[in-house]
């Protein structure tokens, strides 16, 4: 008789703690962990919340971080092209439009995407595709933006592209060099993203401390090419109706990008940034939880009001809202 295969033993969770309460009718009737760490100009830390050492996944949040790697390696799109390498977009059809521009630049077909299908990411979006009898597509799939990049990365640093997604390619190579190198630290955990792109675990110092550089840096060097296409273009990083959107368009400077099971970041062109991971991957209370954070970095709270709650309904109406918790003093570490 075989025993079962054996899969590795995760790491311990990270040390979590209370950021956000959602209150109905004067009761906290939920409470989200999480942790999140803010820094300064040269990534040194203004707060910590809970665990900020612990490795995470960054998921979709790593995408700037990638886009600087190919910039790196000589990838040169117009802003908004680069906006779509570091995007999660809606699929509306400006971003397709984009995805299919990006790929002839390379003299690439949707047929040399490699990422997973699946269909558009907004809601309208998706329902307006399928109501036109569309399905599952690489194509639509919200990663598409990167992997055209990857594709037309390769072709300009003359590697060949039918193996852009292996870990040991010289583009993913070129990406976990850079990777390492913004955030200053080597990655404890590879593995896959839902996308079929390498991931690398970072912890959310090391990654707000990567978006610091990332939204400090200079115009014209690859970090400041990437900033700026975020800060011009975040219609296309996200889109229309999406919050992120929202926010880099009400903070004059900003750039901003989420992740998967709700990890967000944010930076500033002082070099000022933020990293947060909401424990349980609700996704609600990722921008409440960034708020805080935002303030404590000068942005105007006037400006972050509309995302500093959620309201709460009962029966149509407001009975209460969730927020995040207010920063305590940085401990000494």
């Amino acid at each position: 008789m075989t025993s079962a295969p054996q899969t590795p033993a995760a790491t311990p969770a990270p040390r979590h703690v209370a950021v956000a309460d959602l209150v109905r009718g004067g009761l906290v009737e939920s409470v989200h962990s999480g942790s999140m760490a803010v820094v300064g100009p040269g990534g040194t830390l203004l707060a910590a919340v809970g665990d900020v050492d612990a490795p995470v996944y960054p998921r979709s949040a790593l995408k700037p971080l990638q886009a600087v790697a190919m910039v790196r390696a000589g990838l040169d799109l117009p802003a908004d092209l680069l906006a779509l390498a570091s995007a999660s977009h809606s699929g509306s059809a400006l971003h397709l439009d984009g995805v299919r521009r990006v790929l002839e630049l390379g003299g690439f077909t949707t047929a040399d995407l490699r990422n997973t299908p699946d269909l558009p990411f907004g809601t309208a979006e998706r329902a307006a595709w399928t109501a036109a009898g569309g399905v599952a597509e690489p194509l639509t799939q919200n990663c598409s933006g990167k992997h055209a990049a990857m594709l037309l990365t390769c072709r300009t640093a003359g590697w060949d592209a039918a193996g852009y997604l292996d870990p040991q390619h010289p583009l993913q190579q070129a990406i976990a060099a850079t990777v390492a190198d913004l955030a200053g630290e080597e990655p404890a955990h590879r593995t896959t993203d839902g996308c079929g792109a390498p991931l690398f675990s970072l912890s959310l110092h090391g990654l707000a401390r990567a978006v610091g550089r990332i939204a400090g840096a200079a115009d014209g060097t690859p970090e400041g090419r990437v900033a700026a296409a975020l800060r011009t273009h975040p219609d296309l990083v996200a889109g229309e109706g999406r919050d992120v959107t929202a926010l880099v368009r009400a903070v004059p400077g900003l750039l901003a990008k989420d992740g998967a099971e709700a990890v967000q970041v944010a930076g500033l062109r002082d070099g000022g940034a933020l990293a947060l991971k909401i424990a349980d991957g609700g996704d609600r209370a990722r921008l409440p939880v960034a708020v805080p954070g935002l303030e404590r970095l000068g942005v105007d709270p006037d400006a972050l009001a509309p995302f500093a709650t959620v309201t709460v309904l009962g029966g149509g109406h407001p009975v209460g809202e969730l927020r995040g918790r207010a920063l305590p003093p940085l401990q000494n570490r």
